[in-house]
């Protein structure tokens, strides 16, 4: 019985203070509170993180990193054992994954047919990944001046508390702020330092594909 004591302390202490931290890391207020695009596919959210990061890179330096991320494609830039098959996530940017569009999948699965559907683009301001009533994640990119972006990530998600996905969501729920925040500052540094022109590391980089409207984006 002295476990229960215990277990209460635990839970208010991560609800008063370690859940809104991990919820909000690297955002300002007024990051949070904004409305992105995106925010209409799961209404009422159980799960709602708004985390961000400042990137001395133009957003469209970052904006092919984005493109190609997903298993089987660029990876995580996370913790490649546990995201992306112990593969290791690009180092440069890849051409021919930069061909992203609307109503494509990016992957999460190891045969790389199982995802997250795109729903929106606007390069190399937002794009919009999701399913409606379930779960998004959104990506916007925002100058911040001096040639530096602001990059905002936004995952909503609603708990099924009676289905075995459950479990998933009692992982993301405690373990999302650590790959997020990884993937946040690997992102970064690729941005910061890889060059994207001419005959560097990084290679050429190739235009996405027009912006086309998804179910995602209002009007």
């Amino acid at each position: 019985m002295r476990l229960v004591p215990v277990l209460v302390v635990a839970a208010v202490i991560y609800v008063r203070w370690v859940r809104p931290w991990q919820l909000t890391w690297g955002a300002t207020p007024e990051e949070v509170s904004r409305q992105l695009p995106g925010d209409d596919l799961v209404p009422k959210p159980t799960f709602n993180a708004t985390r961000a990061i400042t990137i001395t890179a133009p957003p469209e330096r970052i904006w092919p990193w984005l493109v190609q991320a997903g298993v089987t494609r660029g990876g995580w830039y996370s913790y490649d054992l546990l995201d992306n098959l112990g593969r290791p996530s690009a180092q440069r940017i890849v051409p021919e994954l930069q061909n992203l569009a609307v109503g494509d999948i990016v992957p999460m699965s190891p045969d790389g047919k199982h995802g997250i559907p795109v729903r929106a683009m606007e390069p190399p301001r937002s794009m919009v990944w999701g399913t409606p009533g379930d779960t998004s994640w959104t990506w916007q990119l925002d100058p911040a001046g001096a040639g530096s972006t602001r990059l905002i990530s936004r995952i909503r998600s609603r708990y099924r508390w009676f289905s075995p996905a459950i479990a998933f969501s009692a992982l993301v729920e405690f373990g999302d702020i650590w790959m997020m925040r990884r993937m946040l500052l690997n992102i970064r540094e690729r941005a910061e330092t890889v060059p994207q022109q001419g005959g560097g590391p990084g290679g050429p980089v190739t235009r996405s594909r027009p912006w086309r409207r998804g179910q995602g984006d209002r009007g």
